[in-house]
């Protein structure tokens, strides 16, 4: 039961979806100040970036709309509606919390027919979603009562062995990357956990096992192809657009719909790593001071790891998934957690695909679920203590509320992953420091509790934020905040940053209509 327990948690601490301290009405405030930076910086006025995109009222019903693109299409592609089995599969969500019932669901074949679909919903003003492996948790995120747009059949794979690249499509999952990689020897800057899709981890930004030496996903990405909102079909790379190139690399939706990406591949051979398990309190203790120790300590970019601390019917409990990129790691990195006594354990050489496996997010399809964030330099001591006893605090607090899972996850990576590139993007907003993306999620079962959750979710990031402040570290307050973890209300400021405005100016250029606002995400 504990092994089985175990996998599921890190599955859900490492699953890469879109969860602050802001409220809405700040979100607003600061997007509206940051209209007026737009307006002194770049010479346009505040209402060229506001009322203009807002467009027009929709002028054809749902209905209609999902008629004209049927017909406008090649035969390739097709519209589902509900009441079709394939228009349920392809529109479901791992999280019930993102799901919305579609007017239909627009499955089409090639990137010239995306561009007849965004030419449509923007000509009529209709809100339509775009669900890759639809993973959001975030309400309204990746889908709508409007069109549905599923990539699902953007599933090419093609690797260019003098290059060292792979192009790969934009509805495939990391699973699927890695296999076709395998018998090449080399893999990505990826996922870490089975069910995710490649289109809006590598959009918000992408964290991996292989940060450490790499970077962020984003700063392996070398190309794009991208459906503009007028329907263009363009590669999009340094030399060819840089401003568009850097704001795909992390500010997610918001200049059309990517339907490929190009990635650096990199070598890969057997690897060190797998899942401990611990439930002792004592134990517990242990592996909080082993987390603080590597987070402060470890200085070898080929390691890496996760510490999950989570509540399950009363009990706290915690586990590691360690990774080492070598079939064996140096003595001592990893010592005190192996050290510590424990109730499972499945370390082991194995492939890179083999540990990839070990955790089936998809196990939590169909509940309620949230994700947010908060941005950690450092996990120290009493920040790992504070992390535990949160987590039976609000565990035991929201137990009567329908709560099913709860984990609090630390992510530690080196200080040095944001100097593995010179590009600039998006995300993060400046590189001047790396944060790591601390991550909080909460799954319950009663739709009526949904306010508890939310409100206990931005307690819980207040009270790790005080907790911060309190161990010198309130530069965190107002550090990046990684989009694709962060709850929905989370201002764009607190994500974008300084690159709010640069952001707005290439939105204008490549998108003035504001298409891409009729579809949900951090809208810039």
């Amino acid at each position: 039961m504990a092994r089985t327990l175990f996998f599921f948690f890190v599955a859900l601490a490492v699953a890469t979806h879109l969860p602050s301290a802001f409220s809405l009405t700040t979100r607003q405030t600061e997007t509206d100040s940051l209209d007026a930076s737009v307006s002194s910086s770049y010479g346009v006025t505040a209402a060229a970036t506001t009322d203009s995109l807002r467009g027009g009222s929709p002028s054809a019903t749902y209905a209609q709309v999902c008629a004209q693109i049927k017909a406008s299409m090649s035969s390739a592609s097709a519209v589902y509606y509900p009441g079709d089995p394939v228009f349920k599969w392809l529109s479901s969500h791992w999280a019930a919390t993102s799901t919305q019932m579609s007017a239909c669901v627009v499955e089409p074949r090639s990137a010239v027919d995306v561009g007849k679909i965004l030419q449509l919903v923007g000509r009529y003003r209709t809100p339509f979603a775009v669900e890759g492996g639809g993973h959001a948790t975030n309400p309204g995120f990746s889908s709508t009562p409007g069109v549905h747009i599923s990539l699902n059949s953007f599933k090419s794979i093609t690797y260019n062995a003098a290059s060292q690249t792979v192009e790969f499509g934009a509805g495939l999952s990391w699973n699927e990357v890695y296999m076709a990689l395998e018998p090449h020897g080399v893999s990505v800057v990826g996922g870490r956990a089975l069910g995710p899709g490649v289109a809006g981890f590598t959009l918000g930004g992408g964290y991996s096992f292989k940060t450490n030496q790499y970077g962020l996903t984003v700063d392996s990405v070398v190309g794009f192809e991208l459906v503009k909102p007028n329907g263009q079909v363009v590669g999009v790379t340094q030399s060819s657009d840089s401003g568009l190139f850097f704001a795909l690399k992390g500010a997610g939706n918001n200049f059309g719909i990517v339907t490929k990406f190009t990635l650096k591949t990199v070598p890969q051979g057997p690897i060190w790593g797998g899942i401990v398990t611990y439930m002792d309190p004592t134990s517990l203790a242990a592996i909080n001071l082993a987390t603080s120790k590597f987070s402060t300590q470890s200085t070898d970019p080929k390691a890496a790891m996760l510490s999950t601390t989570a509540y399950y019917q009363g009990m706290p409990l915690t586990s590691v998934q360690l990774f080492y990129d070598g079939p064996n790691p140096p003595a001592g990195i990893f010592d005190d957690f192996l050290s510590t006594p424990s109730v499972q354990s499945d370390i082991g050489t194995r492939s890179y695909l083999s540990f990839y496996k070990q955790s089936p997010s998809n196990d939590t399809y169909g509940m309620r679920n949230y994700f947010h964030t908060v941005p950690i330099a450092k996990y120290t001591p009493k920040i790992m203590d504070l992390i535990s006893n949160l987590t039976v605090a609000y565990g035991n607090q929201l137990a009567s509320k329908s709560l099913v899972f709860m984990t609090l996850v630390a992510e530690p990576f080196l200080p040095t992953i944001l100097t593995h590139s010179t590009s600039p993007s998006a995300y993060p907003f400046t590189r001047a420091k790396a944060y790591t993306p601390f991550q909080i999620f909460l799954s319950w079962s009663d739709p009526s509790q949904d306010a508890v959750f939310e409100s206990a979710l931005k307690r819980i990031s207040d009270a790790m934020y005080a907790g911060l402040v309190a161990e010198g570290q309130a530069d965190s307050l107002l550090a990046p905040m990684y989009g694709n973890y962060a709850w929905g209300g989370t201002s764009v400021a607190r994500i974008y940053g300084t690159n709010l405005v640069p952001l707005k100016v290439v939105k204008l250029r490549v998108d003035p209509t504001n298409v891409m606002g009729l579809a949900g995400g951090f809208k810039v």
